[in-house]
């Protein structure tokens, strides 16, 4: 009898030791949110300049757990820029047009120690589908501009707490187009390998940081032909932490070695045309976080 007690005893605490870890981990998961806005002198996306002075709002939720060590986030994040109300240069047809075409991101992403996969949904606000799951033929036909990516990546500082990272972003849908020989359309895969490194003086809240970026093979999106390093960036932060609010103030250098020579491909050029052909490009920009 004692043992059969003794057996249950021990069942039951196996069972209060499991219901205990499991209230535990739920104890632990907690929501997380972020919104703010930077005004930037610059829009720079992966060495490329897409725009003058602009506003760039975001936001985002999601839910962390295991002290963070796992993370999902759902977020969008916009860009108004002066360049959207300036007019376009006329095509010499009678097709010179005003412009506004703020863009519109939505993103999802997921983590766990140090790991991070995620997708990003690119829209030019001009018009065209939203959605970017469309074939090649109807692509060409609407003259979408929408674009989705997905991505993978790695973060150091969590298994060796360092401020080095690696993501590799791919586009599988949208506008994202090469054509071959004979003129005819096909996905191009259009691929971005970012490695980038922050560091940070405690005293000072000083951060540092670079980042390299390559394009690994032809791609319209990205202005190459073959692979190509097609952004390198050093970018110095000042962070200030108030009570309610985090303010912070940055200026970065841009230089992209393989140049952009022709437009871009989703993005029409506005008012500043020589400016998008520019290899060194600067951005000073400042931003409130709550």
């Amino acid at each position: 009898m004692k043992k059969v007690l003794v057996i249950l005893a021990a069942m039951m605490a196996v069972v209060c030791s499991a219901k205990a870890e499991e209230e535990a981990a739920k104890a632990d998961v907690e929501f997380a949110y972020e919104a703010g806005a930077e005004v930037v002198s610059a829009y720079i996306w992966r060495g490329q300049y897409n725009g003058s002075l602009s506003f760039q709002p975001t936001a985002s939720i999601g839910f962390d757990a295991l002290d963070e060590a796992l993370q999902f986030r759902a977020g969008v994040w916009g860009n108004i820029g002066a360049s959207d109300w300036m007019f376009k240069k006329d095509q010499g047809d009678g097709t010179g047009f005003t412009k506004f075409m703020p863009e519109l991101d939505v993103m999802l992403s997921f983590s766990a120690y140090g790991a991070s996969i995620g997708m990003n949904h690119y829209y030019y606000c001009d018009g065209s589908n939203f959605f970017s799951w469309q074939s090649v033929d109807d692509i060409v036909a609407n003259e979408s501009t929408s674009t989705t990516e997905v991505w993978a990546g790695y973060s150091f500082d969590h298994l060796f707490g360092v401020g080095a990272y690696i993501n590799w972003y791919t586009t599988v849908a949208g506008n994202d187009l090469v054509w071959d020989d004979n003129d005819v359309p096909h996905r191009a895969w259009s691929s971005y390998i970012e490695l980038g490194y922050d560091y940070t003086w405690e005293k000072s809240g000083l951060t540092l940081g670079g980042q390299i970026g390559m394009s690994p093979w032809a791609s319209d999106l990205y202005g190459n032909s073959k692979f190509a390093v097609t952004n390198l960036t050093v970018k110095l932060n000042k962070e200030w932490e108030l009570d309610a609010c985090t303010i912070d103030l940055f200026a970065q250098g841009t230089l992209n070695p393989d140049g952009i020579t022709t437009q871009n491909a989703v993005i029409p050029k506005a008012g500043d045309d020589k400016l998008y052909c520019q290899k060194l490009n600067a951005v000073l920009g400042c931003g409130i976080w709550f």
